[in-house]
């Protein structure tokens, strides 16, 4: 292979996926199974097997018998994308004053599932404490204050629904393992605005958290200032709020 060739996956079945998604990508109608295989080079019942299993998937639809499209899933994910870029190139400056400002870690964070991902972080040494949550890095919603924010805009029937996946399993002596202490902890969360953990994920370290809302309205993310307990000031709270209203309205949200 020359430097000028687009590396190859090295397994077999994610090639011929690839090559099957780019052969629907290319056209705007349902595509038939004659015309899939003879595009790919593939046999026809190679073909159906993959294209069965990608429909199960929800990457492919089957709109009728022999004949396929990209899939809905697709529109989902490409979605989470757009929003996880557009939302860390907003962020990004306001971020970084917030922290010039607190001189505490500031998160950005979203949702996936039962969890908030961190997706970007300011920080300094200086902070004189070490978040193990890096970029990437996990936690349930329960247990964090941007993971109350969005269970907090999610119906009771989700929430019951959540707290029966989860356990509410604790890491802290602090953390929230009661279904009603947590149902409480939700309806402060909707009346006050902003959420807070206390210690909950980690001993030693407390944060606030406001929501970042897209053009549509819709909670697509959370902006957190984390600090040692000792050390959270409740004037960052306004400048928080602040900052993260600054970040929606960069993404098109207006305040009503």
């Amino acid at each position: 292979m020359s430097k000028s060739d687009p590396p190859t996956p090295a397994i077999q079945v994610l090639e011929r996926t690839f090559a099957l998604l780019d052969v629907l990508a290319s056209h705007q109608d349902p595509v038939s199974l004659k015309e899939i295989s003879e595009r790919t080079g593939l046999h026809p019942s190679t073909a159906h097997r993959i294209l069965n299993d990608l429909t199960i998937g929800r990457l492919v639809d089957r709109p009728e018998a022999g004949s396929y499209r990209l899939g809905m899933r697709l529109l989902e994910l490409g979605n989470l994308v757009k929003a996880r870029l557009d939302v860390r190139d907003a962020a990004l400056g306001p971020m970084r004053e917030l922290h010039r400002l607190t001189h505490q870690p500031v998160n950005l964070s979203m949702r996936q599932g039962d969890e908030i991902v961190y997706i970007e972080r300011t920080f300094s040494e200086r902070s004189g404490m070490q978040v193990v949550r890096a970029i990437g890095g996990r936690a349930p919603l329960h247990l964090t204050s941007v993971g109350k924010l969005f269970l907090a805009h999610d119906d009771p029937q989700r929430v019951r629904a959540y707290i029966t996946r989860t356990g509410l399993m604790g890491h802290t002596r602090n953390s929230i393992t009661e279904p009603a202490r947590l149902e409480r902890e939700l309806a402060a969360v909707r009346a006050l605005g902003y959420a807070r953990d206390d210690e909950e994920l980690e001993l030693g370290v407390r944060c606030m958290a406001a929501g970042i809302h897209d053009d549509q309205g819709k909670l697509i993310a959370g902006l957190s200032i984390s600090s040692p307990s000792d050390r959270l000031e409740e004037s960052w709270l306004e400048r928080l709020r602040a900052t993260a209203t600054e970040i929606s309205a960069a993404l098109g949200h207006h305040n009503r």
